[in-house]
């Protein structure tokens, strides 16, 4: 799977089902493994909630990337 592939997909947070964002970019580690993704967070849900541009989410807490969206073990 490349990068554009994922960048297509919703991410969705499976503790409220909402949509958190889309990945905009990704950090890798030393060893070249996927330590977490950048998400460029769902201007409805964060423009009261939280100045940042960007949400880091840890690799480990994706639980599934399906054929249209990703669920990630999150709360905001």
């Amino acid at each position: 799977m490349r990068l554009s592939d994922l960048q297509n997909k919703d991410i969705i947070s499976m503790s409220d089902g909402k949509k958190i964002g889309n990945i905009i970019d990704m950090r890798i580690d030393e060893k070249g493994t996927i330590s977490s993704i950048i998400i460029e967070p769902n201007k409805k849900i964060f423009r009261f909630f939280s100045s940042k541009e960007e949400i880091e989410i840890r690799w480990t807490n994706i639980t599934k990337i399906g054929e249209d969206v990703i669920l990630a073990n999150i709360s905001l």
